[in-house]
């Protein structure tokens, strides 16, 4: 196979060899990246039936996106050969790590707790692994955990077929490996998630003793010793008990969630935050040497700051805060902390704060600040970890010097959580101070400032935020959910109006309701917002982006952005906005300013980077657009809208192979965007593929059924395919609609066979956008 070509996958090398097939690294030449191909065993899939349900539940597994989880890209038969591709992931897998021996317990459950995020992320969709073992775990260089072939013995289980037979080996079976299969796997009843973390359990047995829990080499033998045999002896310590209800033969008494399993292994790993200070004996006339060479190194340190020894600090990232413990729960606390400090400390003009989307590109327990505030451009990082139990709160801040670093300062606070916004108030101050920042008296007002005062309200907020944040039409509708809550709770609470506005204005675009519906939602909570407080920029660009989208009011939307802009200079969503408005009234380069503006605030914001190669796109800068868009997917290559973006200029170019490639794989990452889907249609259609166009058509008539599908996404497809007047019939129904992508007709190249239409001249006429 070494050579060859599957797909657009060429086979480089062989990685490994299993019951499940043959595991090789190959290129990817379509998207120019390394991947892991499995090739599986001649015969597995036995008909075209099997390979169907194959690619059903192999596309299910494709939404796994989990940082502990290997992606499943593709799915393909070629010559009758099939196979899976996979993320490849650099590293050893843990049975290799394991040749040398038992692992410390501290190394055991950094990677354990990792294990258990992976497999609760999974098990949330109802998607079990089934055959959990060292082979299958692979340990990056940086220490992350990877679960490997997730839920591939499901995937080759005949329909139907509730249990697996159990073969006499010891090596894999439909339904798993046998030394880490649980009992009732091997009584034939169905698996389920209790049966991966018996699986588990004798992973961990594995990492803390050096030997597997049951060591019988025979099937015969190791069958009766998992199914009839005493629990093996434990590991020492508390993580023996752990481990032990893991190994239970009653799943009803093992743990029933692999969150409550880390629960248990994060009572071991996380240590209190405030440590006991050792204090040794020592001798009393050592005490007034050690003050007084203290005294000298203080003296010496504040002639150094005096004297401007120390470089001024004028650039600073703060990193998301740790969230000790790792419960999902309290995610949304440890970014919203983070994020409040990153609003605060961005009030200085005489520091350059990097925006939150960049410095949350940094996330996770392996995290090097010194390479991150490197990689960011800034002379300083802010660094922190948050514990949150039972309504106490104890955050660990640190502000550490990037060049060679050393800690510029550091503290730990405990308090109550009902004091978290004066916390994060003093935190800012301190940090401020250590910078040696002096706010003006208007400065200090703002930084002063509370949008509330309950507790609760905000807590809703930090967690709208949080959803926000993520941008999907699922994480965006839970957003909604809070910020009216926190409304609720605080009916006075300007930036919670601000965040619900935020989401109706977004709905727009991600096609959740229709424009007719959302719009006026988000109209009407940011002119609320505004009322309550008139200096919320994000109030005013929200606003704006209702003016621009929905009302097609476009010196008000200006206006708004450019109040906005004010307000915060820093907000790069406000530059971004406006860099769309620009466009849309045909002014192309400023607006391409605009964006580059955006992109210089938030350097590795995936959203910016794709807009500014789409507003390349919009003023004809084909090449340059191409790249932008390469060098986005370069960043993340699972990022779906930077595969469509990056689509439209292939198009232009007339490499329609290129951008038929990049839509369909943005619309498989998206999960069926219709828009995508839209934007595919039409390219077959001038690509000449008509009768796909024609499906594309059918497949959004059918979505229409079940959810909003913009008119727009029709009308270009009938475009592409030289159908003029079912084209205006749905220009004019998007036009009704205010449908999203209406506000580009002015700019889209796609359209430029219409322009001499008087149909056409009328329609910009009618929304503002003289010819």
């Amino acid at each position: 196979m070494i050579g060859r070509t599957l797909g657009h996958y060429r086979i480089d090398s062989q990685l490994g060899q299993g019951g499940m097939g043959v595991v090789y690294r190959a290129r990817d030449l379509r998207l120019e990246r390394d991947v892991a191909l499995k090739v599986l065993p001649a015969g597995l899939l036995a008909d075209e039936g099997a390979r169907k349900r194959f690619r059903k539940e192999a596309l299910a597994l494709s939404r796994l996106n989990h940082p502990n989880i290997a992606t499943v890209h593709d799915f393909d038969t070629e010559e009758g050969v099939d196979f899976l591709v996979l993320e490849y992931i650099a590293g050893v897998s843990l049975d290799e790590k394991l040749a040398a021996g038992p692992m410390v317990e501290k190394d055991l459950l950094a990677l354990a707790t990792q294990l258990t995020l992976g497999l609760a992320a999974a098990h949330e969709q109802g998607i079990a692994h089934r055959d959990l073992k060292p082979a299958n775990l692979r340990v990056t260089p940086d220490g992350r955990l990877k679960i490997l072939d997730f839920g591939l013995a499901a995937l080759v289980r005949p329909e139907g077929d509730a249990a697996e037979t159990v073969s006499m080996t010891e090596g894999p079976t439909a339904g798993g490996t046998l030394p880490y299969m649980a009992p009732e796997q091997l009584r034939g009843q169905k698996p389920d998630a209790r049966s991966d973390l018996y699986a588990a359990g004798a992973v961990l047995y594995e990492m803390a003793t050096g030997r597997r829990a049951f060591p019988q080499r025979s099937a015969p033998e190791l069958l009766t010793a998992i199914l009839q045999q005493p629990s093996p002896t434990p590991p020492v310590g508390p993580l023996g008990n752990i481990v032990l209800k893991c190994l239970d033969k009653n799943p009803d008494r093992r743990y029933q969630t692999a969150r409550e399993l880390r629960v248990d292994l994060e009572r071991l790993s996380a240590p209190p935050l405030i440590a006991p200070i050792p204090r040794p004996r020592r001798r009393r006339w050592l005490l007034p040497v050690a003050a007084a060479v203290l005294s000298a190194v203080a003296l010496l340190a504040w002639w150094a700051l005096s004297r401007g020894g120390q470089q001024r600090i004028e650039s600073l990232a703060v990193l998301p805060f740790a969230n000790v413990g790792a419960d999902p729960n309290k995610e949304y606390l440890s970014d919203g902390i983070a994020e409040h400090l990153i609003n605060s400390l961005s009030q200085s003009p005489r520091l350059r704060v990097t925006a939150r989307t960049s410095a949350f590109r940094y996330k996770g327990p392996q995290v090097d600040p010194q390479k991150a505030g490197r990689d960011l451009h800034v002379q300083a990082v802010l660094t922190g970890r948050v514990v949150e139990r039972d309504g106490a709160l104890n955050i660990q801040a640190d502000l550490i010097n990037v060049d060679d670093g050393s800690q510029l300062w550091g503290r730990q606070y405990s308090r109550k959580f009902s004091d978290i916004l004066g916390l994060q108030e003093e935190i800012a101050r301190e940090v401020s101070g250590k910078l040696g920042l002096k706010p003006t008296a208007e400065q200090q007002k703002r930084l002063a400032k509370r949008s509330t005062e309950n507790t609760e309200a905000y807590q809703l907020y930090l967690k709208g935020r949080y959803y926000w944040n993520r941008r999907t039409e699922q994480t965006l509708k839970r957003a909604v959910e809070y910020f009216q809550q926190a409304i609720d709770k605080d009916p006075g609470y300007a930036l919670a109006y601000a965040g619900l506005a935020d989401c109706y204005a977004v709905y727009i675009g991600y096609q959740v309701e229709s424009p007719r519906e959302s719009g006026p939602k988000a109209r009407a909570l940011a002119t609320t917002a505004l009322k309550i407080d008139e200096t919320l920029a994000e109030a005013h660009a929200s606003l704006a982006m209702t003016r621009m989208h929905y009302e097609w009011d476009w010196a008000g939307a200006e206006r708004e952005f450019q109040r906005s802009i004010e307000l915060d200079p820093n907000y790069p969503t406000a530059h971004y906005w406006y860099g769309a408005c620009l466009m849309a009234t045909g002014r192309t380069e400023q607006a391409v300013t605009s964006l580059k503006r955006a992109q210089q605030l938030d350097p590795l914001s995936l959203v910016i980077n794709s807009a500014v190669g789409r507003m390349l796109y919009h003023a004809r800068r084909y090449d340059e657009a191409i790249e932008q868009g390469r060098k986005t997917l370069e960043m993340d290559p699972n990022f779906a809208v930077g595969h469509w973006w990056l689509g439209l200029p292939y198009e232009q170019k007339a490499m329609y192979r290129e951008a038929i490639a990049e839509f369909q794989k943005g619309l498989e990452l998206s999960g069926g965007n219709p828009s995508m889907l839209g934007d595919l249609g039409h390219v077959y259609a001038v690509a000449g593929n008509r009768d796909k166009a024609r499906q594309a058509l059918a497949r959004l008539q059918e979505m229409s059924k079940r959810r909003y599908v913009s008119a727009f996404d029709i009308a270009i497809i009938y475009t592409g395919l030289g159908d003029q007047e079912r084209g205006f019939e749905w220009l004019e129904k998007a036009f009704e609609d205010r449908s999203w992508g209406m506000i580009r007709l002015k700019v889209d190249p796609r359209f430029d066979r219409l322009r001499a239409d008087p149909r056409f001249v009328g329609l910009l006429r009618r929304m503002g956008l003289e010819p």
